[in-house]
């Protein structure tokens, strides 16, 4: 993906030819907030924040605490497009994009690539593949939920702005793979979701079900969405500075997750990383989360490729001159 500088549009902006996908999105963001001179994504997201906050209470704070700890993360992964640790004072002292939202709480314009191998247990088999392989127990897809729109898909009058940016659609989705997997949010430790601003990353934790609706900011503020808490969220450093390159993106979470259900990850490994949940979504309207874990049966059986890719490629580099 090769992104043009600038951010996103949103389909909304312009002088359309005819029907956007995203019309009946606008509506609902402007019969909640006035339309603003900022970027059309920020004012979706940093408006369900504003939601968020005037609902349960969440802090301009704990949105920041969203950022901080993914700049964090990304200092240890070499294929991050950021790798500045800021503190919290400077997460908020950065530039106001819109609402909560400041400027090192948004993803950047990012160019990038990722590629994953899919194939059956048969072929895994076949190859002597059993100790790089990684199973989806769990996977599923879901379009945007009635709650923001009626039957023939305008705009609910009273209709959230949260539940426009996804929250309901993940919250569907995160029900199908734990029941797909026959696991519970309680049995995942490492998560990779689509942190295109912080705002979304804090509420969607209640979505998938990591916390109880209305906690969101209580759970990051906690230190449980870290290192030596009960998750480890987006440990590459998520698309806030690992970087967003639209339809790279989703893969990249998915050799995140691979690498480290294969204990790969050198400082930024997860501990006894056993199960691990993607989120990834796109407005107007469309969601997939799904759950990995490390085949039991290949417990201890050596990968066959003599390399990572985990540890970027100079490490990729260094590893082959040993051989």
């Amino acid at each position: 993906e090769k992104m043009k500088p600038g951010s996103l549009g949103g389909g909304g902006g312009g002088k359309p030819k005819g029907p956007m996908v995203m019309d009946s999105h606008y509506q609902i963001l402007k019969n909640k907030f006035p339309l603003e001179n900022t970027p059309p994504m920020a004012q979706f997201f940093g408006n369900a924040g504003r939601e968020h906050m005037e609902k349960y209470g969440t802090t301009l704070e704990q949105f920041g605490m969203v950022a901080e700890k993914n700049h964090r993360h990304s200092a240890n992964n070499p294929y991050s497009q950021f790798k500045t640790v800021y503190t919290l004072d400077e997460i908020m002292g950065s530039p106001k994009i819109h609402g909560p939202l400041t400027k090192l709480q948004c993803s950047p314009t990012s160019d990038g690539a990722a590629a994953a191998i899919v194939c059956s247990e048969d072929f895994v088999i076949k190859h002597g593949l059993g100790g790089q392989a990684i199973e989806i127990t769990g996977q599923a897809m879901h379009s945007d939920a009635s709650s923001a729109f009626d039957a023939e898909g305008n705009a609910k009058e009273g209709a959230e702005v949260m539940k426009v940016i996804g929250y309901d659609m993940a919250k569907n989705c995160a029900a199908d793979v734990y029941t797909q997997a026959g696991i519970g949010p309680q049995d995942v430790q490492v998560i990779e979701l689509h942190d295109c601003f912080s705002c979304n990353e804090l509420i969607t934790y209640e979505a998938l079900g990591l916390c109880p609706e209305g906690q969101g900011g209580k759970l990051v503020e906690s230190g449980n969405c870290t290192y030596g808490g009960k998750y480890v969220i987006n440990p590459s450093g998520g698309l806030i500075s690992k970087g967003h390159p639209l339809g790279a993106t989703g893969v990249a979470q998915c050799a995140e997750l691979c690498w480290q259900l294969r204990g790969e990850c050198g400082v930024r490994q997860v501990k006894d990383a056993k199960a691990a949940l993607q989120h990834n979504l796109g407005l107007g309207g469309c969601c997939v989360c799904t759950i990995y874990q490390k085949p039991v049966d290949w417990k201890g059986v050596p990968p066959k490729r003599k390399v990572t890719g985990a540890l970027g490629f100079d490490a990729h580099e260094a590893q082959t001159a040993k051989l």
